[in-house]
């Protein structure tokens, strides 16, 4: 993870909703068994909001409605979420009950319906149990407490093992402006803007295309460089709400603290990102793949993702094998051009490739280093200054136990 730079603090606490004027909510409406599945995010005032979603060419009918409601004024002020349901392929009908979700949620807030997203997770293929929704959506509370937080964060998991959640603030001119976001994601991960759900709060007042452009890059460099089994859902979507109560000067690119607003936005999906990486199903390992000297860092990025989303190299990790040859290997399938006989590769500290060769390693030290929870992998290449990252987790038997049983 890059280094927090002296204006930008981690925060711990309430998280979802720290930001200034924030509530959120999480209950059990009977959807699932028992556990949390219907969550809330609302705040006082409508606030500028930007989405990046899935490149699935099937899209669920929440992103649909999401879509389409933030293309009329640029603005949300609240989302309901739902698990256990994906609400995808469900035709017609699906997208009359994630409109039904929208309207309900309009009715009991007291704000325009196009003020409201909504999102969904879960099984695909199977329609909401729309009543059991509408009686939930009723029942919320808002709360700006930690409580709020905690049970909004937990009502959007569904394979999940833990709720992912940060924050920061930073300080531009003479205000205190923070971010904070809640993520889902362990399985169907490998996102291109999987199933995987990113929620980002701010107090900021933003430009909305500067927001979106801020959105976009932040997500490219994060969660865009995750993935766990290669499958990228129906209804990936992050969503973020800027409402603009830290009453700062208005950020935009030309803003002379733009880059600081961009850092923290950055840290705050890399947070989220890593966090599902490491929760992938069954994993056991987190996998940090770093790639320099690459021609750009999207190269960079790209030859990262291609290692750390390899069966075979995870597999390895998995197993505690030095096999450095997949690494090489997935690499040159990448797609991106370099020359194989000026590039090295490290596995923790331990040099095992240089100039496209093997050299002496101890493979007890390797062997023992990939005993850890966290595994960093280097590859290093000699074609311009661009670099990447991408995080992953090993392929453990139970993710096969994991995704051969979920709908039972």
């Amino acid at each position: 993870m890059q280094a927090v730079k002296p204006s930008i603090h981690k925060i711990t606490g309430i998280n979802i909703a720290t930001p200034k004027g924030y509530y959120a909510s999480g209950l059990h409406c009977g959807i699932k068994h028992k556990k949390l599945d219907l969550g809330l995010l609302y705040s006082l005032v409508p606030a500028d909001a930007a989405g990046v979603y899935t490149t699935n060419r099937v899209q669920a009918a929440p992103l649909k409605v999401t879509q389409e409601n933030i293309k009329q004024e640029g603005k949300l002020q609240a989302i309901i979420v739902n698990s256990g349901n994906a609400n995808a392929c469900t035709g017609k009908k699906g997208l009359q009950d994630a409109k039904q979700m929208q309207l309900e949620t309009a009715q009991k807030l007291g704000i325009p319906s196009h003020f409201v997203g909504v999102a969904s997770t879960g099984v695909i293929g199977e329609h909401l149990p729309i009543e059991k929704i509408s009686a939930g959506i009723k029942d919320l509370v808002l709360d700006d407490e930690i409580k709020g937080s905690i049970d909004f964060s937990q009502s959007i998991l569904t394979t999940d093992t833990v709720s992912k959640n940060t924050a920061y603030t930073l300080k531009i001119k003479d205000k205190d402006i923070t971010i904070a976001g809640t993520a889902k994601g362990s399985g169907m991960i490998h996102p291109n803007m999987a199933t995987m759900l990113g929620f980002i709060t701010s107090d900021a007042n933003i430009n909305q295309s500067d927001l979106h452009s801020a959105l976009s890059y932040a997500v490219d460099r994060t969660f865009n460089c995750i993935t766990v089994d290669g499958d990228t859902s129906t209804n990936d979507m992050v969503l973020m709400l800027a409402n603009g109560m830290a009453e700062n000067e208005e950020l935009n690119k030309n803003h002379p603290e733009w880059e600081l607003f961009l850092d923290a936005l950055v840290m705050v999906c890399e947070d989220l990102g890593k966090l599902i990486a490491k929760d992938g199903e069954g994993a056991s390992k987190l996998i940090e793949v770093n790639v320099e000297g690459a021609l750009t860092d999207k190269d960079a990025r790209v030859i990262a993702k291609t290692v750390v989303g390899s069966p075979l190299v995870k597999t390895a990790v998995f197993g505690c094998d030095a096999n450095w040859g997949r690494i090489l290997c997935a690499a040159g399938y990448s797609g991106v051009s370099f020359d194989p006989d000026q590039m090295r590769i490290l596995i923790g500290d331990s040099e095992v490739v240089v100039d496209g060769e093997p050299v002496p390693f101890s493979e007890e030290e390797v062997r023992n280093y990939l005993k850890g929870q966290e595994i960093h992998i280097t590859v290093l290449l000699s074609e311009g200054i661009g670099s990447g990252r991408a995080w992953g987790c090993d392929l453990t038997y139970d993710y096969v136990q994991i995704n051969a049983s979920y709908r039972t």
